[in-house]
């Protein structure tokens, strides 16, 4: 098998290049797995896509696009439950930082010289830890006012009573 490799590849290299992958797809596996229980505090009326649909995350090669896909969708539910619940957070949350990410991953796709990838790849670390912490803290968020008011509340508006 590994005569279809160059020259210069060891089988150590290979190792690690195995380990590598098998480490950053179980990455990924918890990456999804922070958005699928962020997504099913959401009430069905509010997603804009389906908890189950966070999953494709993990899927090689998919993902980049996927993660697009994912940064405005899962802005766009949490935007919505967020209104319906009257909970008071940012504009378009995640949003910004899961649109870098989503970027970030497709440049390091791209077959570019080594000194820029490294850069990018740099980068796509930092804006892939601060997404998911981002996520995380909507979920806690979310999780708290789900445990204290129950998953379908919707909060009256104060202005049609009067």
């Amino acid at each position: 098998m590994l005569d279809i490799l160059p020259e210069n590849i060891t089988n150590d290299m290979v190792l690690y290049m195995l380990i590598g992958g098998i480490v950053r797809i179980i990455i990924w596996i918890f990456f999804a797995l922070t958005l699928y229980r962020t997504l099913k505090l959401v009430k069905k009326d509010n997603l804009c896509i389906l908890p189950s649909q966070a999953w494709f995350v993990a899927v090689p090669i998919f993902n980049i696009y996927w993660n697009f896909e994912v940064a405005k969708r899962l802005t766009d539910s949490l935007n919505n439950e967020f209104y319906d619940r009257k909970v008071e957070v940012e504009e378009r949350p995640t949003q910004k930082w899961g649109l870098i990410f989503a970027w970030t991953f497709l440049l390091t796709n791209i077959p570019l010289p080594p000194f820029v990838l490294t850069i990018i790849g740099i980068l796509h670390l930092v804006y892939f830890i601060t997404y998911w912490v981002k996520i995380n803290e909507y979920k806690t968020l979310l999780r708290m006012h789900v445990e204290h008011y129950g998953k379908d509340f919707i909060a009256e508006n104060k202005e049609d009573e009067n």
